[in-house]
């Protein structure tokens, strides 16, 4: 694609170089970078592009666009190298993306979540009653990236950089899909991943502590107006009255059609008569100017919110009640209280709850069916908020009959020293615990005490197959360890 092309719509760009140069690639990944290609540096938390310049022109970068505050002299690049300097290279980013993959999100429905917790549920509900409905649909988010029934990779994280994204949708395009859900973070909407996206839907599921550290959000107003920023890039907005944020963002977004719903507030999709199991909830909602009774097997007051969420998405969309149903009650989300088959008959679930809010849920949801003990294994992410540490510590201590304190996702942090953050909290309840630093050994020991009339609660890492330290992943899937403690031991009583 011609050079020019590519940089449309960008302001305040300065150019050195020639602008008719036929660009076949553009990456802010030096590694990427092919012959042909144009590489932005950006600035990152942790690395900055500028120091992978020479590796992109030896990859055969002929383009290269740094931001205004670079020392221009000290990157020494030569005269047949186009130089583009712009005011903010994610923002350039971003429209690059757009541009030289012919704006994708333009040709198929973009439905983007967002909120602290339920992105995931919600996404997967909406895509299930979509194909009910017959349309192909594709999803962004935490897991993975899907085309209908099939995976195409496994996420990083929630929502991609903006040229992966835009690669992505391209695909989407190639492959005929309808419909487009994805989960949209605080993080991408401040960074300015999905900025070019066209959504015509957004939904708003809720708003906690969470994502609060140097490199996130400083403080939860700017965590809130980052989230803020996709209702000023939707047509249609959904939002969850119950929550004190959502009403908010019915008030303040700029976007042209807002509908509330909920469960305890006026809204306009409202739940009734819920009735909530050890397996399933279910609810009276009115869809088509009927109430009709809806049931979905994630049990939890909190997926009676994601199906309200999911349900009005879908019937703006155009599905029907018996669309509605029989995706819902079918629907299944890896990692969201995803219950484990195990030789010793014991109740074991896999959630990701990982914030003070999402951990109380889950513990409160199983509480109020489990007959004997709940017994949570969980820890908290390295590098990330540690404000939630003492928070998630004694809202286990509190809920849980008995917590076991572990590891999870430590990164460049020492383990013991989140372990103590953790218990700060859980000290101020009466809570029984003890602290085991390897999560294996941590779930070993929960199954060994557990019986039949208790429920295991690993909370934290949901879907992830792997647990981070010092910036390598080491391969981890509670699923698997599960099966291979619970294999080994004689069957219990």
């Amino acid at each position: 694609m011609n050079l020019k092309e590519i940089l449309l719509g960008i302001e305040g760009i300065k150019a050195r170089g020639n602008l008719e140069l036929d660009i076949t690639n553009v990456d802010s990944d030096s590694r990427n970078i092919k012959e042909n290609g144009m590489f932005i540096a950006i600035q990152g938390y942790e690395v900055d592009g500028i120091d992978y310049v020479e590796s992109a022109i030896e990859n055969g970068a002929k383009a290269i666009m740094v931001q205004e505050n670079v020392d221009l002299a000290k990157l020494k690049i030569s005269q047949d190298i186009t130089l583009l300097v712009v005011p903010d290279t994610r923002v350039a980013l971003a429209i690059c993306a757009c541009n030289f993959y012919d704006n994708p999100s333009r040709k198929f429905k973009l439905v983007g979540v967002t909120g602290t917790k339920g992105k995931t549920t919600t996404t997967f509900m909406i895509k299930k009653i979509l194909e009910k409905q017959g349309k192909k649909v594709g999803l962004v988010g935490t897991i993975a990236t899907y085309i209908g029934d099939k995976k195409i990779e496994d996420s990083s994280r929630t929502t991609p950089e903006s040229i992966k994204l835009q690669q992505i949708f391209a695909k989407m395009v190639e492959e005929k899909v309808d419909v487009v859900v994805m989960e949209v973070s605080s993080q991408s909407l401040k960074l300015n991943r999905v900025l070019g996206c066209d959504f015509d839907i957004g939904v708003f599921t809720n708003f906690a502590h969470e994502h609060i550290s140097k490199n996130e959000h400083p403080d939860m107003e700017d965590y809130f107006n980052s989230k803020l920023k996709l209702f000023d890039m939707c047509k249609v907005a959904f939002t969850n009255a119950d929550d004190i944020y959502g009403a908010k963002v019915a008030r303040v977004a700029k976007t042209p059609e807002i509908t509330t719903y909920g469960i305890d507030n006026f809204c306009h999709i409202l739940a009734k008569d819920i009735t909530i199991t050890n397996s399933y909830v279910d609810f009276k909602v009115k869809i088509e100017n009927k109430n009709e009774r809806v049931k979905t097997c994630i049990p939890g007051r909190f997926s009676v919110y994601n199906s309200l969420a999911a349900i009005c998405v879908a019937m703006k969309l155009g599905a029907n009640a018996e669309q509605i149903k029989e995706a819902l009650v079918e629907v299944r989300v890896p990692g969201r209280s995803e219950l484990v088959d195990n030789k010793q008959d014991l109740t074991i679930m896999i959630d990701y709850a990982h914030t003070p809010e999402s951990l109380e849920s889950i513990l409160q949801a199983v509480k109020s069916y489990t007959k004997g003990r709940v017994i949570s294994v969980f820890g908290c992410g390295g590098d990330r908020d540690s404000i939630k540490r003492p928070l998630m510590g004694e809202v286990s201590g509190r809920v849980a009959d008995y917590t076991i304190i572990t590891s999870d996702n430590p990164r460049t942090e020492e383990p013991n020293a989140i372990i103590s953050d953790i218990e700060v909290g859980i000290k101020k309840t009466k809570g029984q615990y003890t602290c085991i630093v390897d999560r294996k050994e941590a779930i070993k020991k929960a199954i060994e005490m557990a019986n039949k009339m208790d429920i295991i609660v690993l909370a934290g890492k949901g879907h992830e197959p792997y647990q981070e330290i010092n910036h390598e992943k080491f391969p981890f899937d509670e699923r698997i360890i599960v099966k291979e403690i619970t294999d080994n031991m004689k069957a219990k009583k």
